[in-house]
């Protein structure tokens, strides 16, 4: 079992929503930009193809594969406005802390290379027994910190509509692959004859929001300070997010992940895009 590779810096769970403040931590005293990419794309295949498709993987198909991925991400300039990149970061948080099991791979099902996915940025369960908890994750790939909150709160009050809720149920038991261990149950839990009320008991939203963070520019490793001052940024952050959430019907575990800088880190996961795409 490989160890885990996110520092969590401050973890409250005696609020609601908790807080996780997680950061990549720093190495030969820089952030660490280049192994955050790296570890990243391990998740790559898993976040863009289908449960079939891994299971099928092998020696011989595993770099036409890659490519695939590779070129499912985009295939444009529109990257720096998109959020691919957001959804695979939290894709890995939510593994890596919680265990979680992929459900669906949006980036596969989009209609064409270079456009979005409309709905939840990740759909992730975690199963205990015989109950399975659905996890609906959103994600806000910013750079700053306080526009991501308003967006992510207005789109929280928007997801969790009657109508939106059951068209996206729809659209993701269209995308459950068969031979997924779990497909039948999640198709039972997202049918219509099942009432909100019993989904939403089992229903969670991990919120994942990044920003470029003054205090991490500030510091080239883990030492008291960095944790002190970063852990204050943390619960300025979750007590804004907090306040304009309000109440809210659904379990939220907030996770908030500071970069130095979302332009560099851009720059980094396109040149390692990139060269998959040329393997």
């Amino acid at each position: 079992m490989r160890p885990p590779f996110f520092n969590i810096i401050i973890h409250k769970d005696d609020t609601f929503p908790d807080l996780h403040g997680v950061c990549a931590g720093f190495e030969s005293r820089q952030w660490r930009k280049d192994q955050l990419v790296d570890y990243l794309f391990e998740y790559l295949p898993e976040f863009a193809l289908t449960y079939s498709e891994l299971d099928n993987l092998t020696g011989e198909n595993m770099v036409a594969k890659i490519r695939q991925v590779a070129a499912s991400i985009y295939q444009s300039e529109k990257f720096k406005n998109r959020g691919e990149f957001g959804e695979l970061l939290l894709h890995a948080i939510i593994r890596e802390m919680y265990n979680t099991i992929p459900a669906i791979s949006k980036i596969y099902y989009k209609d064409g290379p270079n456009e979005t996915v409309k709905g939840f940025d990740a759909v992730h369960v975690v199963a205990t027994g015989k109950t399975l908890e659905l996890w609906l994750g959103e994600v806000k790939f910013y750079s700053d910190i306080y526009n991501a909150v308003s967006d992510i709160i207005e789109e929280l009050n928007e997801h969790i509509k009657v109508r939106y809720i059951r068209n996206e149920f729809i659209a993701i038991t269209n995308k459950i692959d068969n031979k997924w261990p779990h497909a039948d149950r999640l198709k039972t839990l997202l049918h219509p004859n099942i009432s909100l009320d019993d989904v939403f008991s089992n229903t969670c939203i991990p919120v994942l929001l990044t920003y470029d963070s003054k205090t991490l520019a500030k510091y080239n490793n883990k030492c008291e300070e960095y944790i002190r001052e970063i852990s204050e940024e943390f619960q300025r952050i979750h007590k804004n997010f907090c306040e304009k959430l309000g109440d809210f019907p659904l379990t939220i575990h907030l996770f908030l992940f500071p970069l130095n800088t979302k332009a560099e880190l851009i720059n980094s996961l396109e040149s390692k895009l990139k060269i998959w795409q040329s393997l």
